[in-house]
């Protein structure tokens, strides 16, 4: 009992130590890779847009842009003034009530704590024809008073909207645009939660992403597990050339993925491609022009070029693998009588699993977030028949400046690759976990 205890202590300490020693390695992949999908998280949780200067931030609370008041406030105003002078009696109690309501408001806000000073000068710095700085300009209000601002000069403008539909303003146009300014002076809380996720997930595009993602990985993926696995069974055996051989396969995958694209984009041309001029002449398409201008034609281009580019990758992985078997092995079973197919299916391939659950899952994870290939070859066209969600989250992104939803859709590539992770480690990979270990 005294060995098996102090057995167990021994263990527990060396647990601890190759804790200890792994650490640096689990803070490192969490500054790497899990801080910028948290970070992506939060961003998805606000609308956050950089074409939208009241969105190109991310605030919780209301604030409120002196610049755009002190532009517009003081002129509505004096328009106001100049207004109430011509107007009929009844109007003219109705624009001075408006102006009350303008003066009421200017001055609460003056009387909330750091405002004045910043008010006072912004306004000096406006008189003097110049720009305040956006850390001076901006200043952060309560939620109360934020919403106070909204219902009042919301009814400010709609007011003088309503007196402009009769006819009872003669400078109608220049007391609305002003209001119209004033009102857009504040700068409502961009929070929205998940928001972005529930538009997303009901929105066809992303769906239809999703399966062009999908129709892409599982098809180029399959293909070149196929054409891999024979590259690798060939170049594994010994003849002359053999170095020159090897050499040569992995030529494609050398290349870049944006110049290889380019490449293929010429071959695929409708006037003077050399690879849809072949498909043409051999009766695969009916034209020239089919491969990068209808949706099966463009989807089938991307995919035979990833096939061509990757296939060297994966007899790469795989024949790491077929080297580690030992060449015994096929010897004794040929004695037994075994054929080659026979050793192939008992031997080879169950040697070989894990490196196959390597290439699969290296293979398979590159394809989901495949957008450099795509990008370039077909731009996600013809009528995103080619877009796949990497591609949709960068259109959003980047070509719309929409940060928020941007951030959303690559979270939810994230979990769709933690997904794919989970199911092969899963139901292919128990052995590479150590189950083989345990029992």
């Amino acid at each position: 009992m005294a060995k098996k205890k102090g057995l167990s202590d021994s263990l527990k300490r060396e647990r601890k130590l190759g804790y200890i020693l792994i650490a640096p390695s689990l803070l490192l992949i969490l500054a790497i890779a899990i801080w910028p999908v948290i970070q992506s998280f939060y961003f998805s949780m606000f609308d956050y847009r950089l074409n939208d200067p009241t969105k190109s931030s991310i605030h919780m609370d209301y604030s409120l842009d002196l610049e755009r008041y002190l532009n517009n406030q003081p002129f509505l105003l004096t328009a106001l003034d100049n207004e109430i002078e011509v107007a009929p009696p009844e109007v003219s109690e109705e624009l001075e009530d408006i102006k009350q309501n303008i003066e009421n408001y200017d001055e609460e806000l003056l009387q909330k704590d750091g405002i004045e000073e910043r008010y006072n000068e912004v306004n000096e710095i406006l008189f003097n024809y110049e720009v305040p700085s956006s850390e001076l300009k901006f200043v952060e209000i309560d939620g109360s008073f934020g919403e106070e601002f909204e219902e009042t000069f919301g009814q400010v403008e709609s007011r003088l909207v309503e007196l402009e539909s009769q006819d009872a303003l003669e400078n109608a146009r220049r007391l609305t645009g002003l209001a119209s300014g004033l009102n857009d002076s504040i700068i409502e809380p961009n929070f929205i939660g998940f928001e972005h996720y529930s538009n997303n997930l009901t929105d066809s595009r992303l769906w239809k992403s999703l399966g062009n993602t999908m129709v892409f990985t599982v098809v180029s993926v399959g293909f070149e597990l196929v054409l891999g696995m024979g590259i690798a069974l060939l170049i594994n055996k010994a003849f002359f050339g053999r170095g020159i051989v090897r050499a040569s396969i992995l030529i494609p995958w050398a290349i870049p993925t944006a110049v290889s694209a380019l490449m293929w984009k010429y071959l695929y041309d409708g006037q003077n491609g050399i690879i849809a001029k072949f498909f043409a002449d051999i009766g695969i398409i009916d034209s020239m022009s089919v491969l990068l201008t209808t949706p099966v034609g463009a989807m089938a281009s991307v995919i035979l070029t990833d096939v061509w580019k990757t296939t060297p990758y994966m007899a790469l992985l795989l024949l790491a693998g077929l080297q580690t078997i030992p060449s015994s092995l096929y010897e004794a079973a040929s004695i037994d009588g075994a054929n080659k197919w026979k050793q192939f299916i008992t031997i080879t391939l169950p040697l070989i699993k894990s490196s196959i659950l390597v290439a699969l899952l290296f293979r398979t994870l590159d394809a989901f977030r495949v957008f450099d290939l795509i990008f370039v070859l077909t731009g996600g066209g013809p009528a995103n028949s080619t877009e796949v969600i990497s591609l949709l989250a960068y259109k959003v992104m980047f070509t719309q400046t929409n940060f928020g939803e941007g951030s959303a859709l690559a979270v939810i590539v994230f979990i769709c690759v933690a997904i794919i992770s989970t199911i092969y480690i899963k139901f292919l990979g128990s052995d590479l976990l150590g189950d083989g270990v345990k029992k």
